[in-house]
């Protein structure tokens, strides 16, 4: 508990809701109130799961509702059951928090809550089950004393404090005249959705740790670009150097380390040298992978029956462009699970398995439950995760952090490539041990220096090519983009991109099904996006372009610019739009291969009128299923 001086309060509580029950209206806007004398005032992020049970309820005991929002229950029950108080009850100490805590104890679901009440003046409590919650701590005011911040995300908050209390599950926290107090309800189950638990409504005083936020108020400006999107694109090289820095080194036979891989010397040894000799001494030089999060238990993760990642949305495109270099390199079997039909399927995991869990929030509600669902299970459950701090950052054995920075955009951009890079990190750690796959291995660190250079350029000399393509394209209705190997996982993140920015219909077809139906949608109006930069798949692509182009298909093709065969034979059909890349290492193709398409997406949404940093029905941090 925290000790302060008794001051002047005042409370302010607001929600920017992400409509889950009900129409984005005023009526079913926060905060939600027990009625027009407004006693009791909630605002909520999540789902209360037995809310038609309470409703129902609270009508037969004659309580009116306005709003179509499960919220709506919350204060009304906190009425409820204060009216029903003995007086004693309502007016001793600590009657607030222990009205809040009976109330809590009756939903089910998962969420995060702030509670305000006219009869208790001078109090607020915040409450967290499932969803997260965290509160800022501001510098002393003078006379105001301290000022205090709640918020699902600190980025919210980061202009006013970088001091925060990040709340664990069950944990209440009771604000009163300038002084605040964390107790923990006990484990009732709520995130779970089981109100029953023995240790439910049970208050017990804890504390916890108050943290210093590393971000800062620049990542949370646009700082002279025009969207959010705009800028977290053209962060990405800068993101990934900070994604690698620190992890892959050079090391020499005494075992030395011998610096980052970023030092122009190992730059220029990596790039003109296979044995790795520094062109200074004749020291040879070994790569090295550092992940300190995972050290301990590493060999854990070796000796898995099989490697589980489990995601969603753009963070499930990064696992399925990083798991075929994974199999390769670890030779472990290699299972890609979406977590809500993880869920849906009550999947068999064992003790045996390691399962990633990967989200750039770190919040993601269907991600968390599939963790809870694992270590049910006894799997060692690994975090992937781009904020430090969050609910799966603390409730894995271990994980690594992306470390690409603070990303504001709804739609993931350079999440998405530093998530990626990390995942082949985790796979050239795991396979530091085999011979037979040095070269590979050193091959890959090589080019994983070399992203960021390439990306800056590809962001600098296609920027006019994407922008013309998104003005051919800002009327059409659909799109397709077939991609195949590690390149299927770029068409899926296209399709996303293009679907969720500019509301075109989207779809990523897997190239090798194109005969299998996809082939039917292709004529003279349809224009499809065809992923062929050069690697062991070029001739199969080149194939697929064919048939495209006997079915008269409006294609846009992606391509290698080493790739003079296919530049010269394709550039000559005026029909044509074609994208170059630079050439890569076939597995991290795809981190370059998608920047031509995030900037497509970001063009085609700008011309189309919409919101290219908050699509429409969409959040940022998917905290409900």
């Amino acid at each position: 508990a925290a000790e302060a001086a008794a001051c002047a309060f005042s409370c302010a509580i607001a929600h920017t809701r992400w409509a889950t029950h009900g129409v984005p209206s005023c009526v079913n806007a926060h905060p939600q109130a027990s009625s027009s004398e407004n006693e009791f005032v909630v605002v909520h992020n999540g789902i209360i799961t037995n809310y038609k049970a309470l409703k129902d309820f609270l009508l037969s005991e004659g309580m009116p509702f306005e709003s179509d929002t499960d919220t709506e229950v919350i204060p009304k029950l906190c009425k409820y059951v204060h009216d029903r108080l003995p007086a004693s009850e309502r007016d001793r100490a600590g009657a607030f928090r222990a009205l809040v805590s009976q109330v809590v104890g009756e939903l089910e679901g998962a969420f995060a809550l702030l509670f305000k009440s006219k009869l208790y003046p001078g109090e607020l409590v915040g409450c967290k089950c499932g969803s997260p919650l965290l509160m800022g701590e501001g510098a002393e005011a003078g006379a105001k004393g301290r000022r205090f911040y709640f918020a699902s995300d600190a980025s919210a908050i980061v202009e006013h404090t970088k001091r925060v209390v990040v709340m664990e599950d069950n944990d209440m926290v009771h604000l009163k005249d300038g002084a605040y107090t964390i107790y923990s309800l006990g484990d009732a189950n709520k995130a779970q959705g089981n109100g029953e638990g023995e240790g439910k409504g049970l208050m017990t005083e804890t504390s916890r740790v108050l943290q210093t936020l590393e971000i800062g108020v620049e990542q949370i400006m646009k700082g002279g670009y025009d969207h959010f999107m705009q800028k977290e694109i053209h962060e990405q090289p800068e993101a990934l150097i900070e994604t690698m820095r620190g992890r892959i080194l050079m090391e020499d036979p005494s075992g030395e380390p011998g610096g980052e891989l970023q030092s122009p010397k190992l730059r220029k040894t990596l790039s003109n040298s296979t044995s790795r000799q520094s062109v200074d001494s004749d020291v040879v030089l070994t790569p090295l992978i550092k992940m300190g999060g995972l050290e301990e238990f590493l060999e854990n993760i070796v000796a898995s029956r099989r490697l589980i990642f489990v995601a969603c949305g753009t963070s499930f495109h990064a696992c399925l462009a990083a798991r075929q270099v994974v199999e390769e390199l670890t030779g472990l079997p290699v299972t890609l699970e979406l977590a809500s039909d993880l869920l849906d399927r009550k999947a068999p995991l064992f003790r045996d398995d390691t399962c990633f869990f990967v989200s750039q929030s770190g919040e993601t509600a269907d991600t968390l439950n599939a963790l809870h669902y694992a270590k049910g299970k006894g799997s060692l459950c690994v975090g992937i995760t781009n904020t430090v701090g969050s609910s799966i950052s603390r409730e894995t054995a271990c994980g690594v952090h992306v470390n690409a920075g603070c990303e504001i955009g709804v739609a993931s951009t350079k999440a998405y490539t530093c998530q990626i890079v990390v995942i082949i990190m985790i796979a050239l750690k795991l396979s530091e041990d085999s011979l037979r796959k040095r070269e590979r291995r050193e091959q890959i660190m090589g080019d994983l220096l070399e992203l960021p250079r390439l990306m800056t350029k590809l962001l600098r000399e296609e920027a006019g090519t994407v922008e013309a393509l998104a003005r051919e394209l800002e009327h059409e209705k659909s799109l397709l983009a077939f991609g195949r190997g590690y390149n299927y996982a770029t068409a899926l993140e296209l399709a996303l991109k293009v679907k969720e920015l500019s509301y075109m219909h989207s779809e990523g077809i897997a190239a090798g099904e194109l005969k299998h139906g996809p082939l039917a949608l292709i004529d003279e109006s349809m224009p499809a996006v065809v992923i062929a930069t050069r690697d062991g798949l070029r001739e199969k692509m080149w194939s697929t372009i064919q048939q495209l182009l006997a079915r008269k298909g409006r294609l846009i093709l992606l391509v290698s610019k080493d790739d003079a065969d296919m530049c010269d034979h394709f550039s000559a059909n005026k029909s044509l739009r074609i994208i170059k890349v630079d050439t890569i290492c076939d597995c991290l193709q795809p981190i370059l291969n998608i920047v031509p398409f995030q900037l497509l997406s970001y063009h085609l949404t700008i011309l189309r009128g919409f919101n290219v940093d908050q699509p429409r029905n969409l959040a940022k941090s998917v905290t409900v299923e």
